[in-house]
């Protein structure tokens, strides 16, 4: 089946939506499906207000109307609710096309953690925006719930995974601090919570890896915490590794690949009891959760690394995106140039 995927988030952006993503795109490669993204890189941007790394399309349509014509794909997915993803809309829309969509990340709650617009507001949005959509993929059972109780009547499960030979298990010393280690990995941004465990009276010594636009802020407010800026995977792997904690303090992510990651190092997870944590962790005893985020990082402790690692174990990238596939199937028939020429 031939693929196209339109994304507004991808590189240099780093974060779940990109990775799921490219090991998406890599996995459908590898179960024989031909797979195009259309991104950013090719058009003329500019900088997201408050996140100059997330690039804008500008006047995407007449380029990407173009691509669609020449690549004549089997499936369309739209993964973004952005310039690209709408300007997709717009044409599957115009020329009778199915198409399906992602619910990648809890936009509401970020929008009004950044900017006070109220949840009902972006929700009506977003309603808008998927409900031609012929399923509406999201990450867990609970954030399909979720969008359900806000009147989504198409969503199905697309669940994540975690590579397992970058992340593993190792010996690594490159967190050399005061033990034990707390680390957390991900945006520096309000929407992620990072000051709720970077104000919490814990023994031994915290670390930050990532950039954001609250990194500066929390630097100066907090400059006992290390810091490290962003990291190749395998460098993320051998910081995962060196910690004792893995602190996810966010109270908005619909799933928090990093949650994985850290597992899959043997690095047990402390997190708030809500959705991401719920559906990665559920009761299999690999990670802590506390509405106390102190206990929960306390808690974490006095779990076995050997254990949290065969709970990452379960998730898979090939798994992931057969069932990706799934719900593409059905826009296998007709194909994309047959409706073309029928319109």
């Amino acid at each position: 089946m031939k693929i196209l995927i339109v994304t507004d988030a991808w590189e240099p952006q780093v974060n779940g939506v990109v990775r799921t993503l490219k090991n998406t795109t890599r996995e459908l490669s590898a179960l024989g499906h031909r797979v195009e993204l259309l991104t950013p890189l090719e058009f003329n941007t500019i900088p997201c207000p408050t996140y100059p790394e997330i690039r804008l399309s500008l006047f995407p349509r007449r380029k990407l109307n173009a691509r669609i014509d020449e690549f004549a794909p089997d499936a369309l997915h739209i993964a973004t609710e952005g310039p690209l993803g709408l300007a997709a809309r717009a044409y599957a829309l115009k020329h009778k096309l199915p198409f399906t969509t992602a619910y990648h990340t809890r936009f509401p709650e970020y929008v009004q953690a950044r900017f006070g617009i109220p949840l009902s507001a972006t929700y009506k949005f977003l309603h808008w925006f998927h409900k031609p959509s012929l399923s509406v993929m999201a990450p867990t059972p609970v954030v399909k719930a979720d969008l359900e109780k806000y009147g989504f009547t198409n969503v199905v499960l697309w669940t994540r995974g975690v590579d397992l030979d970058i992340f593993h298990q190792m010996e690594s010393k490159v967190l050399n601090t005061a033990r034990p280690i707390f680390l957390y990995v991900g945006r520096v941004a309000v929407e992620k919570n990072v000051e709720a465990f970077l104000k919490l009276d814990l023994p031994g010594s915290k670390w930050v890896a990532g950039e954001g636009p609250a990194l500066a802020e929390l630097k100066s407010r907090y400059p006992e915490v290390n810091y490290l800026g962003v990291l190749t995977q395998a460098e993320l792997a051998k910081v995962y590794a060196a910690a004792d904690v893995f602190v996810f303090p966010s109270r908005t992510d619909t799933f928090g690949l990093v949650l994985l990651e850290a597992l899959a190092c043997g690095t047990p997870v402390a997190a708030f009891p809500v959705t991401g944590p719920i559906d990665v962790l559920g009761d299999g005893g690999a990670g802590a959760m506390n509405e106390d985020l102190r206990e929960a990082c306390l808690e974490a402790l006095k779990i076995d690394r050997n254990h949290a690692r065969a709970w990452a174990e379960r998730f898979s990238w090939t798994a992931a995106s057969e069932q990706f596939a799934a719900h593409l199937k059905p826009l296998s028939r007709p194909t994309f140039s047959e409706e073309s020429a029928a319109a």
